[in-house]
């Protein structure tokens, strides 16, 4: 069966359609080592396993090594006191001193063993050699049998002058019992660390999987349309409430640019619909009506300077939203704001004079800021066409510059009708207008160039009540060196 296609109209409007129905994100199944709350907590464990593992093993290490070493310092010093015995009064006296520390009951650890060249038994308390003891000099720790008992005993053999060979240790089953003792409560302590360590890491990845359920849970209703919800705070103050405010704002910020473009397409709807509206209706009539050249080309002219506001205002629109993406940037260079502003004074003080107005200027010198000068000037324009409109005549306008704890503050203050208090907070919003403007030409979007110029420039615009009248203030950084 043969399919009919679409036309260029239907397909746009489907694909419309369909971009505009919100999609249930999808859900898969995936391994759980990709959980980045199991890595986590994983991690945690590891981290926190070796350096209790460390801990332990070096408390282990450092205190066997010690009594390791005492041992080792005793043997060592008797065996250099042995030593001079022989040297001092020969075999003879050797063999008094090992006799003399057999019988002393306070060591009662040492283990001694003289043997002649042949290996026949000289004096000592074992009664032979120890199997495995093959070289000189060197540390041995071997079971031995002494006094009918065995025991453990760190050993070191050294081979005298005239042939004999003498075998100096300790016994260390006190020691052996101990280190078990140590490995034990050490393998106990293991066991508890490795518990400590799988309940802290269930314990983390619990807090990390509620606090991306509740990220997850708001991001996916915000998708599906509630720009209301929030991801709650639990009040710790700590990172993650600290993302979760700085999610929050990022949301507000999102949902206030929405509001806007609703109201911007609602305005330009209704703001432009009459000027639209009016032209083609002097060009009907014109087509309907003219007799004569003359009142068609007025018709027309009309008809034109109807579509001029509403190519200007489309061209405020654009130039707003140049300035708001901060593309102006790379225009910015230093510059001294001071002649400019005496430029603009000359300019509007001619126009306040036709109108039968006072401009009263202040301007302070320098004014040095990194900027973009025709955005500037602009902007500082927008705000004196203001004062002046609303003005009324014999009326003073105060137009005053000035530098102030590195700010550049710029006012412009009418005696004009002003604008309410409630009505402030909206005045730089697109097409905008306080009830007490209606009546005068315009679109709405002067005061929201003048903020988007300050803002590009890291700085505000600030409105006040003038008692009567309206106080304009721009805020610009001032530029330094």
């Amino acid at each position: 069966m043969e399919t009919t296609p679409l036309s260029e109209a239907e397909s746009g409007a489907r694909a419309v359609q369909e971009a505009a129905t919100p999609r249930e994100p999808r859900r898969k199944g995936k391994p759980l080592i990709r959980s980045t709350g199991i890595r986590f907590a994983v991690t945690y464990a590891l981290v926190f396993g070796l350096s209790a593992f460390t801990l332990a093993f070096s408390l282990w290490y450092s205190t066997v090594g010690l009594l390791q070493r005492q041992v080792q310092f005793a043997i060592l010093n008797d065996a250099t006191a042995l030593n001079e015995h022989y040297q001092i009064g020969g075999l003879p006296s050797l063999i008094n001193a090992i006799h003399s520390r057999l019988t002393d009951s306070g060591d009662s650890d040492g283990i001694y063993l003289l043997l002649d060249p042949l290996g026949n038994h000289i004096i000592g308390n074992l009664d032979q050699w120890p199997a495995g003891l093959n070289r000189i000099n060197t540390w041995y720790e071997l079971p031995v049998t002494r006094k009918g008992t065995r025991s453990i005993s760190l050993l070191r053999a050294y081979t005298l002058s005239g042939g004999e060979q003498l075998l100096i240790g300790r016994d260390v089953s006190a020691r052996a019992q101990l280190r078990g003792v140590m490995r034990d409560a050490l393998l106990w302590a293991l066991g508890l660390m490795i518990f400590l360590g799988l309940l802290g890491a269930v314990l983390i990845r619990s807090m990390f999987r509620r606090m991306m359920r509740d990220i997850s849970t708001t991001t996916r209703a915000i998708a599906l349309g509630d720009l209301t919800r929030r991801i709650p705070k639990h009040g710790n103050g700590d990172e993650f409430d600290e993302l979760a405010e700085i999610i929050n704002d990022m949301l507000e910020r999102i949902a206030r640019l929405m509001d806007g473009v609703r109201q911007v397409s609602n305005a330009i709807a209704h703001d432009l619909r009459t000027p639209i509206t009016r032209a083609r209706t002097r060009l009907e009539d014109a087509a309907l009506h003219a007799h004569t050249k003359e009142d068609l080309q007025l018709a027309v002219e009309r008809a034109m300077l109807d579509l001029d506001g509403v190519v200007g205002v489309f061209e405020a629109l654009l130039r707003i939203a140049e300035i708001e993406a901060g593309s102006r940037r790379s225009a910015f260079a230093a510059i001294d704001l001071a002649p400019m502003l005496r430029d603009i004074d000359e300019l509007y003080r001619a126009v306040a004079e036709e109108r039968g107005l006072i401009l009263d200027t202040r301007i302070d010198e320098p004014l040095p800021l990194l900027g973009d000068r025709e955005l500037v000037q602009q902007a500082i324009a927008n705000l004196l066409d203001n004062a002046l409109k609303f003005s009324a005549t014999g009326t003073t306008i105060r137009f005053t510059a000035r530098v102030e704890e590195a700010l550049i503050e710029i006012c412009i203050a009418d005696r004009g009708p002003g604008i309410s208090e409630e009505d402030r907070s909206r005045a730089t919003e697109r097409f905008f207008r306080a009830e007490s403007a209606r009546s005068t030409a315009g679109s709405g979007l002067g005061l929201a160039l003048v903020a988007a110029v300050a803002q590009l420039h890291n700085g505000t615009l600030r409105l006040a009540n003038n008692n009567p009248g309206l106080r304009a203030i721009i805020t610009l950084p001032a530029r330094r060196g």
